[in-house]
């Protein structure tokens, strides 16, 4: 039988779940941060907020799963 280190298993899935919202946020950082005239940076900084939100969440699931399966759910697409 298998055994899951729940508190490994945890430590993995928030490294996956910040190596996600780093590729997610590059597109929208690379903008903001070249300050292109004409870029509307509110919707930019709206839609980061977004992506911080979504990942709060996913945080949250991770740091309350009990089982291995749940872990799995919280940082599935």
């Amino acid at each position: 039988m298998i055994t899951v280190n729940i508190d490994k298993a945890k430590v993995i899935a928030h490294d996956v779940r910040r190596a996600r919202r780093a590729k997610e946020f590059q597109p929208l950082d690379e903008k903001i941060a070249r300050q292109i005239p004409g870029t509307d940076t509110p919707a930019l900084e709206a839609q980061r907020q977004e992506i911080r939100d979504r990942y709060a969440q996913i945080q949250g699931a991770i740091e309350t799963a009990a089982t291995a399966g749940a872990i799995r759910a919280a940082i599935s697409d």
